[in-house]
């Protein structure tokens, strides 16, 4: 597939990075020639320097020939216009747009083919908002992803001493929770994937993968850890528009404080939000966090636009006596270094916001991707198409599906019935499939085995 991706900043570099190594041809435009040419000495992609919204820029790129355009450039009116100049002038098939002013997103007239052609939208921040959201609706959890419209979710947790299952097989999951049905889809020791068989044996502190219907997830997380008690103190440090977002979410369920340094958006969040409580001052004052009862605080999520304040304010929340501390990283070279210490959980922008846009680069009938393990891993959901002579999945039994090295099913969702994978499950047309992916190099191949042959057609 022939790919233009205009931005070569964090979300357009790491696309760039996991399209390369699936064989796309890759065309990156920015005007940064220093992050150009970084991105050129480390990728197979070609570069263009210049203005992402030219239509010479654009000609150079290829856009006469290209399937997609992927606009990821800061300037949401570049990436706009971007967009109409490639259906204006080259009648591009595809064109992503990464959005973020909300203002923008208000009326979905505004990006019609006879105004703004813009074929699919991607707010990071309403991506990033719906991440911390379902981390919080899940206490304990490290990553919590949605399947089949909520239907299914695919969580993250870390092992602890303690929990029923550590230092045991597998195969006894069922024996303790026989009324309900759940699948460990990967395991991670000590930074290395583990395939889950009967005979595996959970050890504390691993990070374990397991998908189940969205109403049984408590219930799985049990066995695995000491459950964590339902949130209900959520303090947020940022009133952006993560934190606006966030805050309006959460509002009718938690209690909520947002600490904000601008006066003016201070009083702008006191009019908009209904129930969270506004703070003006700074979230890394020790004085302010004690007055409002840092101790007292289940959550405390530091979203502003500055990695640092975002860190330092998160690790003295922590050390005040929150009980659990998110931080917005950018950078990320810091995800890693500040996960796990301090700071419970390390939130990647670029990462949450990859998987969206990678969801319509996909070949084949794939409804979602989400990227996992800071984009090492990968969970995808993919609707099997064709019949049992044009398929090479439909007919056959789970058992019988033959999958690349490191990928395994985790569900399937039929109509309005999740089914848990077990070898004797028979694949219908219309399904929806639920893979993990351990290595991402493998997708290609996953895409090729769910791709419908010619006689279907």
């Amino acid at each position: 597939m022939k790919i233009i991706i205009l931005g070569a900043g964090q979300v357009g570099g790491t696309l760039a990075e996991n399209l390369a190594i699936e064989e796309n041809d890759i065309t990156v435009v920015d005007t940064d020639s220093d992050r150009l040419r970084e991105l050129q000495d480390r990728l197979d992609i070609r570069t263009i320097e210049g203005k992402a919204s030219f239509p010479s820029v654009l000609r150079r790129a290829g856009i006469d020939d290209a399937d997609m355009l992927v606009a990821v450039t800061n300037s949401d009116e570049v990436n706009m216009i971007a967009c109409q100049v490639a259906w204006t002038l080259f009648r591009s098939p595809t064109k992503i747009a990464r959005i973020r002013q909300p203002d923008y997103l208000k009326d979905s007239r505004l990006f019609d083919d006879a105004a703004c052609p813009v074929d699919v939208l991607i707010s990071p921040e309403q991506v990033v908002t719906q991440y911390i959201r379902r981390l919080i609706e899940q206490p304990g959890a490290l990553q919590v992803v949605d399947f089949a419209e909520g239907q299914v979710q695919l969580v993250a947790v870390r092992a602890f001493y303690g929990g029923p299952l550590v230092g045991q097989e597998l195969r006894f999951l069922r024996e303790h929770m026989p009324s309900v049905d759940t699948r460990v889809a990967a395991i991670f020791r000590q930074g290395s994937s583990i395939t889950p068989e009967g005979g595996t044996v959970i050890e504390a502190d691993d990070e374990v993968f397991f998908i189940a219907a969205t109403k049984d997830i408590r219930d799985v997380m049990s066995e695995l850890r000491r459950l964590d008690k339902p949130y209900s103190r959520i303090m947020i440090a940022g009133g952006g528009n993560i934190g606006e977002r966030l805050a309006r979410g959460i509002e009718n369920r938690f209690n909520v404080k947002i600490i904000e340094r601008n006066l003016q958006r201070c009083n702008q969040l006191s009019q908009t939000l209904d129930k969270t409580l506004v703070f003006h001052g700074s979230a890394s004052d020790k004085k302010l966090l004690e007055e409002e009862n840092i101790e007292e605080i289940d959550v405390f999520c530091a979203l502003t636009n500055d990695d640092e304040a975002n860190v330092m304010s998160a690790m003295l929340a922590k050390r005040l006596g929150a009980r659990k501390v998110m931080a917005l990283i950018s950078n990320p070279a810091y995800v890693d270094l500040v996960q796990g210490g301090d700071i419970d959980i390390a939130i990647s922008p670029q990462q949450a916001t990859i998987g969206s846009l990678l969801t319509h680069v996909r070949r084949g009938s794939v409804e979602k991707v989400h990227s996992l393990r800071r984009g090492a891993a990968e969970a995808i959901e993919v609707i099997a198409k064709g019949d049992e002579t044009s398929s090479k999945v439909v007919g056959k039994t789970i058992e019988e599906v033959k999958l690349p090295p490191g990928t395994t099913i985790g569900a399937i969702v039929r109509n309005d019935q999740v089914l848990i994978a077990h070898d004797h499950i028979k694949i219908e047309s219309e399904d929806h499939i639920i893979l993990f992916l351990v290595d991402k190099k493998r997708i290609r191949e996953v895409e090729q085995l769910f791709q419908v042959g010619l006689t279907f057609f």
